[in-house]
């Protein structure tokens, strides 16, 4: 362990588990995706309880953990816009996903025998368009104020990313685009049901809102499985005694 660490942090005061949040978000946005390109495809027959159990378990993280944060703020004592920033979206979007599995999980008889199980889809969830628009309008707030702020940017304590830290603007807009592109995918996702509903090809909203949540969901996928090795080497670089 580094002794000379010019950051301590009292650990017991900070629980941080947005690690597993980034991972769980990233699977849930590539799910959403890959069930999109699955009820269009008609080479293979709908199975709703294979969705359904794809859909809760970033579902079930995504709520405790969101739940959590919103409420008790873990983040207030070094990184306390952190709470908002990673809590309440992940609370949000974990709410919409066991939902979806809920009801893929209930209908699953009917829509396994719909001619159209995407039509029947959309239908259900064109009511949900101003909870999904206003998280992204509030993802897209977040984009603002990491730039503006010039947030995220990880401590020089931090392995690989603290080599970033004298440049905070680099993490900052990382992270930043990041939320811009799922925030203007939720924006976007109303107006994409009316074309599930008709079926046919894959409409230019459909194909944005695709793109957006994949190369979101690769990112935060993957820079969550990045971060349980430079959390651990923050905590250990960073912790007293």
């Amino acid at each position: 362990m580094r002794m000379d660490a010019a950051l301590v942090i009292d650990w017991t005061q900070m629980p941080t588990y947005n690690t597993i949040m980034s991972v769980a978000a990233g699977a849930g946005l590539l799910t959403i995706v890959w069930l999109g390109l699955s009820l269009r495809s008609r080479r293979e027959a709908f199975n709703a309880d294979g969705w359904a159990i794809a859909l809760a378990a970033p579902g079930v993280v995504l709520f405790t953990t969101g739940l959590h944060m919103t409420l008790t703020w873990p983040f207030a004592k070094y990184f306390p816009f952190d709470n908002i920033i990673f809590g309440e979206p992940s609370l949000g979007f974990g709410v919409l996903l066991l939902l979806a599995a809920l009801y893929l999980w209930r209908r699953r008889v009917k829509l396994e025998d719909a001619e159209s199980p995407g039509a029947e889809i959309a239908r259900t969830a064109r009511p949900l368009s101003i909870f999904v628009i206003g998280i992204g309008l509030s993802l897209i707030a977040i984009f603002f104020a990491g730039i503006i702020f010039q947030l995220f940017a990880a401590p020089p304590e931090e392995p690989i990313s603290g080599a970033f830290s004298a440049y905070p603007w680099i993490e900052a807009t990382f992270m930043s685009t990041l939320f811009a592109l799922v925030g203007v995918g939720a924006v976007l996702f109303p107006f994409t049901l009316p074309a599930m509903e008709r079926g046919g090809a894959i409409s230019v909203l459909q194909w944005i809102v695709g793109v957006a949540w994949t190369l979101a969901g690769i990112a935060f996928l993957l820079f969550g499985a990045l971060n349980f090795f430079t959390h651990i080497g923050l905590i250990t670089n960073t912790m007293s005694g």
